[in-house]
């Protein structure tokens, strides 16, 4: 089986390269490629990190019926504007 990139491949897009953006641009390109890199790098382990950590997270205790607030409904029949209508 052939491979995709030999080194005469990998030569003949690094000439392009220069031709095209010149030899004053490719550092630069280089730098941002590479600060691409690593930040997509750190962003994969952070989520991998918070993934792993909701995998693993389970309460001590679940939650108790009695805990959990509840809400009074107001009485339909009494005004809940105490305000005068003119």
């Amino acid at each position: 089986m052939r491979e995709i990139f030999t080194p005469g491949h990998l030569l003949i897009i690094a000439a392009v390269a220069l031709i095209f953006f010149g030899p004053a641009k490719l550092p630069e390109l280089g730098r941002g490629f590479g600060k691409m890199i690593r930040e997509f790098k750190s962003g994969t382990k952070e989520n991998l990190a918070e993934t792993e950590a909701a995998a693993e997270y389970s309460p001590e205790s679940p939650v108790k019926a009695s805990s959990i607030p509840t809400f009074v409904e107001a009485n339909p029949a009494e005004p809940t504007d105490r305000r005068r209508l003119p």
